[in-house]
């Protein structure tokens, strides 16, 4: 991914949130992107695909965006896959399967442990897809997630001092 996609990377990501029904999640933020995929200090990684045409044109049909995770049970890093997205007239032409190759090679390539991602539980292609490539559902885990009001009320219990005071005493992070 370069600077010049982040534009119809965004426009994918609008894509994914309407295809998962999650648009009223959605705030798009071109400078927030820019910043954590080409910032001082970049915490996300994109790969594009792109189509050549008849036209000399290559449009942008999908994309993957990955940031690095770290396994404590490993002692190694990994990569989490947040998006993988293929346009609906691409899919089933191997764009998806060549994206997570290539997220999959950086991995190896780097020394990491594993690559992990989340499905919905109703996108059966998406299930169907990653159980072919060897993709192991784990049902024993569920996701959660600190957002907005709660995020902020557990934000300004730790008081911002490096302290947080328990019940049972103080517990340093």
């Amino acid at each position: 991914m370069a600077p010049q996609d982040i534009d119809n990377v965004l426009s994918m990501v609008q894509e994914l949130a309407a295809f998962e029904a999650l648009e009223h999640e959605l705030t798009l933020d071109r400078e927030g992107l820019m910043e954590g995929a080409f910032g001082r200090r970049p915490w996300v990684e994109g790969l594009v695909a792109e189509a050549a045409q008849d036209d000399g044109q290559a449009p942008l049909v999908g994309y993957a965006l990955s940031f690095k995770s770290f396994s404590t049970f490993r002692c190694r890093a990994g990569l989490y896959l947040e998006d993988l997205y293929v346009r609906p007239i691409w899919r089933r032409q191997g764009v998806g399967l060549a994206l997570l190759r290539a997220v999959c090679a950086e991995a190896h390539r780097r020394g990491f442990a594993r690559v992990e991602w989340s499905v919905l539980d109703w996108n059966a292609e998406a299930i169907a897809f990653y159980r072919r490539l060897g993709g192991m559902h784990q049902p024993e885990w569920q996701r959660f997630r600190l957002e907005g009001a709660a995020l902020a009320r557990l934000a300004e219990d730790a008081g911002g001092n490096g302290t947080l005071q328990m019940d049972d005493g103080p517990a340093t992070h």
